[in-house]
């Protein structure tokens, strides 16, 4: 596969399969994905839970759990072919990619203080650095407060934005080139949310870091990312820029969710937006476009057979047959979407 210099994960036609109790035993969570982020840039994965956003990311470096496979496509990361499984991904892991999880919690192992899990991260990486130091360092890095006493407490004397930082050390102790952030704020106050926000964003600037940001909150995206991928049902139905597709969205699903966002200068009483019924698990995916049983526009043509991707503008394109060759038709309305500043 030839990619540009400049990109450092390229993802092609990427599927990933999951056990179903239905007959034939399993299903496509991740169908056809394809995209890729270049070096240095912030891209956004969007969607509801359970559009595939993380089986796609832990697909990138071999994490898929027990049972889910990645049926075909290719993974390339600076170059070079990834493979499914085996010794290699490795090399990919740590220093190449390093991931943030949305649970801290569950990141961290309860039995074994919070220097001991960054130190092993620094070791693991960094054999010959002085890894005291080094842990330390990163505590400091990640601004916890009092990075000594910090380093023997154990997780469960943190609170919640104290044991993400620790997490995001542990993944900078890799020194990675690409860092993917899963809902990284999820169980975090709004406050907590900006403040981790923000550093990472400082982070990645200050080490030349791409950055692959999953998250279902349209807020984070149009204030981190440069670029953005609206996935529904294991399949990306619209990227773009993010100015461009928070601004002025193509696909019904897009617009939905940008309608579903309160703002503070809707008029008082006023009720708050949704997306009827819900997404389609493996296995159930209905023909045609996956998201015609819940779109407002549905029209008969998009029941059947495969929607190919249609551009609104160069960059910007979407999988919906009611986009035509100009990108015109959906213009009807968009004003009522609830676009984020």
């Amino acid at each position: 596969m030839n990619t540009p210099p400049s990109t450092l994960l390229s993802v092609e036609n990427l599927c990933v399969s999951v056990p179903v109790a239905a007959a034939g035993g399993r299903a496509r969570a991740v169908d056809g994905v394809s995209f890729s982020v270049a070096v240095g840039e912030t891209v956004a994965l969007v969607g509801e839970s359970g559009c595939g956003k993380s089986l796609t990311a832990l697909a990138l470096a071999g994490l898929l759990p027990p049972g889910v496979r990645r049926e075909h496509g290719t993974i390339s990361f600076d170059g070079a072919l990834v493979p499914a499984r085996g010794r290699a991904l490795r090399d990919v892991r740590g220093r190449g990619l390093a991931y943030i999880f949305q649970e801290p919690m569950a990141a961290l192992n309860p039995v074994l203080t919070i220097g001991t899990q960054v130190d092993e991260a620094v070791r693991r990486h960094q054999p010959d650095a002085d890894v005291a130091a080094q842990t330390l360092r990163l505590l400091e890095r990640v601004s916890l407060p009092n990075p000594g006493e910090l380093r023997r407490a154990y997780p469960h004397q943190l609170s919640g934005g104290q044991c993400q930082r620790a997490v995001i050390a542990m993944a900078l102790a890799c020194r990675p080139r690409l860092l993917v952030a899963d809902e990284p704020t999820t169980a975090l106050d709004v406050t907590l949310q900006a403040q981790i926000l923000d550093l990472l964003t400082a982070l990645a600037r200050e080490d030349g870091m791409a950055m692959l940001l999953i998250t279902h909150d349209l807020g984070l995206v149009a204030r981190a990312a440069a670029r953005v991928l609206v996935m529904y049902a294991g399949t990306v139905l619209e990227e773009g820029p993010v100015a461009e597709v928070l601004r002025t969205p193509v696909h019904p699903y897009t617009r939905g969710l940008l309608a579903a966002v309160p703002r503070l200068d809707d008029p008082l009483g006023q009720p708050l937006h949704g997306i009827e019924g819900s997404v389609p698990g493996p296995g159930r995916r209905p023909p045609g476009c996956v998201f015609h049983p819940r779109c407002p526009q549905v029209q008969s043509a998009c029941r059947a057979g495969s929607i190919s991707p249609t551009e609104r503008q160069p960059d910007h394109w979407a999988r919906c047959r009611l986009l035509n060759e100009d990108g015109n038709r959906l213009r009807l309305g968009l004003e009522e979407a609830h676009a984020v500043p």
